[in-house]
């Protein structure tokens, strides 16, 4: 294998994510594409780049998890986000043997509802809507015998009250695979790219929501127990908010130290994701995982409850998968989501292209 070309491809990734940092959420144009895109990936952290499960959503996730196996999969899943906000994606795979080339094609769309519209001194003047969304276009191939390589471009589309934004995005990820000892890694720079058309055309353009992220999966040969590690945010440290309620008082009359007291290994574990997945037989699999950042940023001080946990389930029958995720933000209550994955070669008919089925590496 040629180590020095995968060295060199690992160190682009990390100049890249270098010379794009940003400022963390908040402050980016297009968040929603840091959105799960189906409830498996919710269950696990709502971030997962190394999971080999046969599910095409975490193909979305790292596009270099698009393998043959694949083929004619379709997922889907819609469900009621926070403040009744409609979260819908649609992902479909297929695979060329002639190229011997993975395609994944998702499409993902918010619809925040419809809105009063009113005049500054509170006269409505009728009603409008806001959405947003994307399309996501992505290929992978096979370099050697255990490694994968694959890209993405999307097509990202914003639309609020009175202005519209247009962004052109990509990922590019890759993957490798150990089937004898159960070991799974990946990694991928996202949402790198552009915004071609502004809100306004006055203001700078918003900066993109880029992340470098890493990850490992391990299954024990003799356990039906896969145990999953995912790092976000590679290419900046402190990722920790400036919370004015960390500032303390330091003397009798009332001032104050008006620097944010920070921990290393809180701000350490914030990157961090810690996922996993009891196989029960061939038909049942259990998700559970725990996100510090998510915990630490949306739970209440006074009382964090179970924020920042999630689980799910997933049945696997032959022609489809049933899955189903709870995630806990904070204490305002769980999110729901449910999701249908469909081997659409074992439903439909017509020539072999279409039910054709294809192992997991070529």
């Amino acid at each position: 294998m040629n180590w020095k070309k995968w060295s060199f491809l690992c160190s682009t990734l990390l100049f890249a994510a270098v010379a794009h940092a940003q400022v963390n959420g908040g402050q980016f144009a297009f968040e929603y594409l840091r959105l799960p895109n189906s409830p498996h990936l919710s269950a696990l952290g709502g971030i997962n780049v190394a999971n080999p499960s046969d599910d095409i959503s975490f193909a979305v996730q790292n596009p270099a998890l698009m393998r043959p196996e694949l083929h004619n999969e379709v997922a889907f899943n819609y469900n009621n986000y926070y403040a009744d906000i409609k979260n819908t994606n649609l992902i479909y795979g297929y695979y060329m043997p002639k190229i011997a080339t993975a395609f994944v094609l998702g499409v993902q769309y918010i619809n925040y509802g419809s809105f009063t519209q009113t005049d500054n001194i509170g006269n409505q003047l009728g009603t409008f809507n806001a959405a947003d969304y994307a399309i996501t276009l992505g290929a992978s191939r096979q370099y050697s015998e255990r490694w994968r390589y694959g890209a993405t471009l999307k097509f990202a589309q914003s639309k609020l009250y009175n202005a519209n934004a247009t962004g052109i995005l990509g990922d590019v990820g890759i993957a490798y695979e150990d089937t004898a000892n159960f070991f799974t890694f990946g990694m991928v720079a996202k949402n790198m790219g552009v915004m071609v058309k502004k809100y306004s055309p006055d203001n700078p353009a918003e900066p993109m929501p880029f992340d470098v992220q890493l990850g490992i999966a391990k299954r024990f040969k003799h356990l039906p127990l896969r145990l999953i590690a995912t790092v976000h945010h590679l290419y900046e440290w402190d990722v920790r908010y400036n919370n004015p309620d960390d500032i303390s008082k330091t003397n009798l009359f009332g001032s104050t130290d008006t620097t944010v007291k920070k921990s290393f290994s809180d701000n350490l574990f914030r990157h961090f994701i810690f996922g996993a997945e009891l196989m029960l037989g061939k038909r049942i699999t259990l998700s559970l995982a725990y996100n510090h950042m998510r915990r630490q940023e949306m739970a209440l001080q006074e009382k964090k409850a179970t924020a920042g946990f999630s689980f799910g389930g997933s049945i696997n029958l032959n022609k489809f998968q049933i899955h189903y995720a709870r995630s806990y933000y904070s204490i305002a209550g769980a999110y729901n989501e449910f999701g249908l994955n469909i081997a659409l070669n074992k439903f439909v008919g017509g020539g072999s292209v279409w039910k054709a089925t294809y192992p997991s590496w070529e």
